[in-house]
């Protein structure tokens, strides 16, 4: 069984389709025999993509520090709730127990959690894939943004080719799935 670490806001956002792939996600994985292992909440998007895991039959790993427990209302239901003394735990705990990770929107920590392990990658710290479910064009502001990384010579475009992206659950999840991460020199070359 693989396990896909999602990373999703707490909030529904301001677009249904934002729950509605929350929720397809998570029937998705449970319907493929895969884990999904997320922050632990019951509600906005984390909620969503459980509750569709849960309905389908799946496993669902949920990891949420303590004093964020009443804030996020820690989701009850899930296969299993580890309680965590702080975020670094809850990230290091969700990173061990993944093969993969995977965003859907949400707010600075669901960018903050992506680009962390994207960076993990990057500097070969493991060899986990990293993508987005680009809903409805949510992440275009970022890919571009990586573009232009690449455009200035701050990242490697073989590194910007980390981090995979699609509209589309099923496609998403089979590219995080299959993907071999090839280990590349992180730092660029020192000539324009």
């Amino acid at each position: 069984m693989s396990s896909v670490a999602v990373y999703c806001g707490s909030s529904p956002g301001a677009d249904p389709a934002f729950v509605e792939a929350a929720a397809e996600l998570g029937r998705y994985l449970a319907e493929h025999g895969h884990r999904l292992i997320y922050g632990g909440g019951d509600v906005g998007l984390m909620g969503a993509a459980a509750d569709g895991a849960l309905a389908a039959g799946g496993e669902v790993i949920g990891v949420i520090p303590g004093d964020m427990l009443k804030k996020e209302v820690g989701h009850q239901g899930v296969t299993q709730l580890h309680v965590v003394d702080s975020m670094h735990e809850r990230k290091l705990l969700i990173a061990k127990e993944s093969d993969c990770f995977l965003a859907l929107p949400g707010g600075i920590g669901t960018l903050e959690e992506i680009i962390e392990v994207l960076t993990w990658t990057q500097l070969g710290f493991h060899s986990k894939a990293c993508g987005v479910l680009n809903v409805k064009g949510f992440f275009d502001p970022l890919l571009g943004f990586l573009d232009q990384m690449v455009d200035q010579r701050f990242l490697r475009p073989a590194h910007r080719g980390l981090l995979l992206q699609s509209d589309s659950v099923e496609s998403i999840v089979e590219q995080l799935l299959s993907y071999e991460v090839t280990a590349l020199d992180k730092w660029m070359d020192l000539e324009p």
